[in-house]
């Protein structure tokens, strides 16, 4: 298995790692370490493909039931899944999880190391305020908080709808600059820099990562925009036990 490791100053104890496709035992289009069970997938290849991520984890990841939207899943008190898109932890040894295969995973933690979350931006999320919802989930100075954006669809391959960018751009203008021409009628969108603008005006100052394009990476990425049918990737962040 292979993971990529957060480049970010978190605080000793704060423990973060994004899964790749490679490692697994899901069979094309999924192959081959598909952690999404709801993809089409063979279920006993994605429960083994759980199982061998779960060797690397303090417990059993906080799995949600995402939906594009903008609730915060109090990871420390989840029994099963739950629908929501992003999910918070106080207590050392919960895995707090997000799935994606474009959308933009968010990680953070407090400069304190008392807390952690984890958020799945897509678009539709990102702009009805999940990463503003996260911030506010971890009830701590948002001056306090850092950031880091994970493997998500590039700039140079995420054209969307003129009403994508009115979403934002009604929210808050300056999201503006995120946004250059494509096709007629299209927008090329740069999803890491809407998140920073939007985190920036919830207060948070240490925003890290971006870059990662799921689409151009195929070997180590999936990406639904590129192959439609295809597997998840996991971003997980927990406390370790003091």
């Amino acid at each position: 298995m292979q993971f990529i490791e957060p480049d970010w100053p978190a605080p000793a104890g704060v423990h973060a790692l994004v899964s790749t496709r490679a490692g697994g035992a899901s069979r094309p289009p999924y192959a081959s370490l598909n952690l999404g069970d709801h993809v089409g997938d063979d279920p006993a290849a994605v429960a083994l493909n759980r199982r061998r991520l779960r060797a690397f984890l303090p417990d059993e990841p906080k799995w949600l039931v995402q939906v594009h939207g903008t609730a915060v899943a109090q990871a420390d008190q989840l029994q099963g899944p739950v629908e929501a898109d992003a999910a918070v932890a106080f207590m050392p040894g919960t895995v707090c999880a997000v799935l994606t295969a474009d959308c933009l995973p968010v990680l953070f933690c407090d400069r304190g190391g008392t807390r952690v979350a984890a958020a799945h931006a897509g678009w539709r999320g990102l702009a009805a305020g999940v990463l503003e919802a996260s911030v506010a989930a971890m009830r701590c100075d948002a001056a306090e908080v850092l950031a880091w954006l994970g493997p998500a669809i590039g700039p140079q391959a995420f054209e969307v709808g003129e009403e994508v960018r009115e979403a934002f751009v009604r929210d808050l203008p300056a999201a503006a600059a995120a946004f250059l021409p494509g096709q007629p009628g299209k927008w090329l969108a740069d999803i890491y820099q809407l998140a920073r603008l939007r985190l920036a005006r919830a207060g948070v100052r240490e925003v890290y990562g971006g870059g990662l394009c799921t689409y151009a990476d195929q070997a180590r990425f999936y990406s639904y925009r590129r192959d439609g049918a295809t597997g998840r990737m996991a971003s997980l962040i927990w406390r370790a036990a003091p």
